[in-house]
Formats: C-alpha cells, sequence, structure tokens
C-alpha cells in the first residue's frame, strides 16, 4: 500500500468549525444499571509490559491500569499492541482490564465513582464532556500542551470540557456507511444508489433476486440509534438534528414523524427479528452474501471481517443516499474514540498515566495502532499510515469531504436520554412502525424528555 497522510482537521473534516464547537453537558445522573465498584476492572487482565518500569511517587516501579471496552477479538488486538508500545516507548506496565463493550458503557457512572483503573477507553465530545462536568474525569490540559500541535482545531475541540478544559486524548474515528459485497454487486449488475428512489430501487431488486436486502440487529440498541441519526441528517440537516439532541426541539415536530416514516418504507427489507439480534450475526449475513447490504459503523462491520478472516478486499461501502436535496450527502455519525484519565485514579499512578497520554496522543501512536487496525482512521495530523486498505483510504475522503460530522445519538445527547429512552423507543417502533404508532411514539419520547431535559 502507498502512503497516505491524513490531516486530523480533514478526517474530522474540520465539521465543528464555525459551528457549535461542542454540546454544553447537563447536570443530570446517568440512568445506568449500579455496579459494584472495582467489577468492571476485575473483569479481564491483558497485561503490556515494559521492561524498564516508570517510577511511582514513591520511586518505585508504577502499573498503570487501563480500562478498556476493546472487548472485540479484533479491536482487541490493536489495543494491545498499541499499549505495549506505549508502556516501552514511556517506560512503565500496563495492564488492561477488558470488559464487554456495552457493560463498560452501561456501567461507567459507578466504575468512575469507584476504583476505576488509571486510564480508561472512552468517547470524545458531549459523553466526556458529561463525567469531566461530575467530576469523574481528570483534566490533562499539561497533557495538551505538549501534544496540542499534533492535531486540529476539530479534534481539539472535542476533547474539551464545557469548561474549556481538556480531557480526552482521540486516536481514531470511522464512518457509519452501507457496507456491500463487490462480488455480489459484479455478479448482480447492481449500482451504487446515490438518491433514495434509487436505494429503494435496489432494495426491491435484492429481495427479488432471493437476497435479504438489509442486514439489521438491534439487540444490543444502540446500534439502530446510528439509523435515526442518518435519517434525520439526511432529511433535516446537521443543525437540526444537533437542536434535537439538545431537545432545543421538541420531538413532536412533524420533521420527526417523516424521520420514522422513512424509516419505516425501508424496514420491510430488513433482516426480521432486529430486536433479537446481535450486530455481529447481522455482519456475518452480509460475510455470507445472504444479505446485500448493511448500514453500520466500519468499527464493527470492517473489525467483524477481519475476525471472521473473511475477504476484507471483497467489502466496500458508499455514503447513505441523498433524500432531501437541500443537504445532500454532506453530513455523517463518525465518532471519535480515545482515552481519559480518571480522577479517582490512585494518585501514584497518575503521572505515569499522563505519560502514557502523551504518547498515545502522538502521529506514531496512531500509526503503531492502525498497523493492526485495519478499518479506523487516524485524526493525528501529519499521520502517515502506510499499512491503509481499500477501506481505510475511502473512510479518510467520505468524512472529509462532508461538510460537517455528528458524533452519535448516544454521544450526542443526554447518556441517560439516549440509553432509558431512545434505545427503547426506537426498538418499540422497529416492532410497530404504524403512522399510530410513530405518533404515540413520538409524544412519550417528549414527555420523557422535558423531565430529563428540565431537571
Amino acid at each position: 500500500m502507498s502512503n497516505r497522510v491524513v490531516s486530523g482537521s480533514a478526517a474530522l473534516s474540520g465539521s465543528f468549525t464555525n459551528r457549535r464547537s461542542v454540546l454544553k453537558g447537563l447536570a443530570l445522573a446517568v440512568g445506568a444499571t449500579a455496579l459494584p465498584a472495582g467489577l468492571v476492572t476485575a473483569c479481564g487482565n491483558s497485561p503490556g509490559a515494559s521492561s524498564t518500569p516508570a517510577s511511582g511517587a514513591s520511586g518505585g516501579a508504577t502499573t498503570v491500569t487501563f480500562g478498556s471496552n476493546y472487548s472485540d477479538p479484533a479491536p482487541k488486538a490493536a489495543f494491545e499492541a498499541l499499549s505495549k508500545s506505549a508502556g516501552q516507548k514511556v517506560g512503565a506496565t500496563i495492564a488492561i482490564n477488558t470488559v464487554d463493550h456495552n457493560t463498560f458503557q452501561n456501567n461507567i457512572n459507578s466504575y468512575l465513582q469507584g476504583t476505576p483503573d488509571t486510564l480508561f477507553t472512552w468517547f470524545a465530545g458531549y459523553r466526556m464532556q458529561f463525567f469531566a462536568q461530575q467530576g469523574l474525569i481528570a483534566p490533562i490540559d499539561d497533557v495538551w500542551a505538549k501534544i496540542g500541535n499534533n492535531f486540529g482545531p476539530a479534534a481539539q475541540s472535542l476533547s474539551k470540557g464545557s469548561d474549556g478544559h481538556y480531557y480526552f486524548v482521540p486516536i481514531y474515528n470511522y464512518p457509519w456507511v452501507v457496507f456491500f459485497n463487490k462480488s455480489t454487486f459484479e455478479e448482480k449488475g447492481y449500482e451504487v444508489p446515490k438518491t433514495w428512489d434509487a436505494y429503494l430501487t435496489l432494495l426491491k431488486k435484492m429481495k427479488g433476486d432471493g437476497l435479504t436486502p438489509l442486514a439489521f440487529a438491534d439487540k444490543d440498541g444502540w446500534p439502530a440509534l446510528g439509523t435515526f441519526d442518518i435519517l434525520n441528517l439526511r432529511i433535516n440537516g446537521y443543525d437540526f438534528h444537533i437542536q434535537l439532541m439538545k431537545h432545543q426541539v421538541p420531538w413532536t415536530d412533524p420533521r420527526i414523524t417523516q424521520v420514522f416514516q422513512q424509516w419505516a418504507e425501508i424496514l420491510p427489507y430488513c433482516q426480521p427479528g432486529a430486536t433479537g439480534r446481535i450486530w455481529q450475526d447481522a455482519v456475518k449475513a452480509l460475510e455470507s452474501k445472504q444479505a446485500g447490504l448493511m448500514f453500520q459503523g466500519t468499527n464493527q462491520v470492517a473489525a467483524q471481517y477481519v475476525t471472521d478472516g473473511k475477504d476484507l478486499s471483497d467489502l466496500d461501502f458508499f455514503p447513505f443516499p441523498e433524500i432531501n436535496p437541500q443537504f445532500g450527502q454532506d453530513y455523517m455519525d463518525a465518532p471519535t474514540d480515545g482515552f481519559c484519565l480518571a480522577k479517582n485514579a490512585k494518585e501514584d499512578t497518575v503521572a505515569a498515566g499522563k505519560k502514557v497520554l502523551e504518547y498515545l496522543g502522538t502521529a506514531e501512536a496512531e500509526a503503531t495502532f492502525l498497523k493492526t487496525d485495519q478499518w479506523d482512521v487516524a485524526v493525528a495530523q501529519g499521520a502517515t499510515i502506510p499499512t491503509y486498505n481499500a477501506i481505510q483510504k475511502k473512510s479518510a475522503e467520505v468524512i472529509s469531504s462532508c461538510k460537517a460530522v455528528s458524533q452519535f445519538m448516544d454521544r450526542d445527547t443526554d447518556p441517560g436520554f439516549a440509553s432509558n429512552v431512545m434505545i427503547p423507543s426506537i426498538q418499540k417502533f422497529i416492532n410497530d412502525p404504524s403512522i399510530g404508532g410513530i405518533k404515540s411514539l413520538q409524544a412519550s419520547i417528549e414527555a420523557q424528555a422535558k423531565t430529563i431535559f428540565t431537571n
């Protein structure tokens, strides 16, 4: 592969420049299921050893523990390689405590309030700001004083709390797009659709050819949030979408009715029984060519191809088709992941933890991660990634072509609202997409939103 240089500002598309830089945090409790303190850190260990451990405050060897939600095999391997490199670079022993992705997210509140690891994997933007505002994430302005020149304005903005201090070090981002197998398109003579009508025509054609047009799964709750996001972005645009996420627009707005009605048009072409299926199994339907398309992130679909040993060179994608010509294909979800320092981290590990973050905030670290990761793209400026494959090159291009990117519903809005209101509401819609059901659902969402966003 030829070298690919990706600018951090380009990879994030400069999306938040000249817009609201970040969403303001709301002082609301997260409705997460409580776990006993320490449970998250006790679930699994993957050590990344260094031959020259760093010294702690007492002069002894320091072990930096890292809470990780990279539980699927492919990202777990990439993170272990990165942690090993980080430990060697800064002279620290890094012990990774890996927890199932959903468990980690659902219990982050109690985890951070208990005895958390020194560092932990997390998400940029609102999801980070919320916990920083609660005093559960430590500010790392001193780290950013050393790594700041490595990132453009968009990445810097996503890494700040609502108080203007830095709390996050980004490592990569990735697009949510429509995946397909090149060989299926070649065999069937399918063409990539650029408009909604062309998309519906393709879905009908696939169904007639005996394929499940859209692989679809939502047992975990969060995957379908991405479908709502892209439909809202395509129909109503970025500004409206962000206003809705902040509840500056009521959920009973007729423009939201249109989003659900548009979605209802394609549900008959989706894999049935979605709320009982995990996304990994939906990917397998695409891999086996039982399904023709799947809308999700490269961080899931391409990574699962790698985990399952499937032909990644046969996988391709296209941006979700245009619905409203006013907005075209200008926007998409492109979540940014990275790392934070826990406020309640053991005091004698903080200095070494910050050294690790300084390394993780370099183009070298991103290149190391992406040697193993074959599905995400770098955000550091000047990161030269000679190992980029076709999926990664195309990902960087489609993200940089956007006028704005959102982070994902459960990252752009209050996390309790996303988890406790939107996930069950969308699952209810999937099982009852009738117009009467949609109207009732909107009223229910709005009633709950008023309670959450006014407390």
